[in-house]
């Protein structure tokens, strides 16, 4: 017999959901590191500098990537708290939708700010 799984949760299984939350957790931390790297050597930052650092195809994949692990995080951090303390089905439910809206949204929007002319 097989673990069961949830139709709402991100991976397959709840080992697959763990391994999301790792991998996600170390693409934000070189996210960080890396803008945090920027900043300290960059001398003088001004707009245009920072307008050439997002305009690099490297940069809008790695800011991407960075969105995707955060969403990706939070919705798998915020599936469990809701199935471990929301026990009514339909206060879990709405939640659940809420979060997916925001979710959702956060992506187009992120998409749309960091491949927009």
């Amino acid at each position: 017999m097989g673990l069961v799984t949830a139709s709402t949760s991100l991976g397959r299984s709840g080992l697959h959901d763990w391994i999301i939350q790792r991998v996600s957790a170390l693409v934000m931390l070189a996210y960080v590191i890396y803008l945090g790297y920027f900043l300290c050597t960059t001398p003088e930052l001004t707009f245009p500098v920072w307008q050439e650092l997002f305009a690099s195809t490297f940069m809008k994949v790695f800011s991407l990537l960075a969105l995707l692990s955060v969403i990706g995080h939070a919705w798998i951090g915020l599936w469990i708290v809701s199935t471990d303390y929301m026990p009514k089905l339909a206060i879990r439910f709405i939640f659940q939708v809420l979060v997916i809206l925001i979710c959702l949204t956060l992506l187009v929007w992120g998409i749309q700010i960091l491949w927009s002319l």
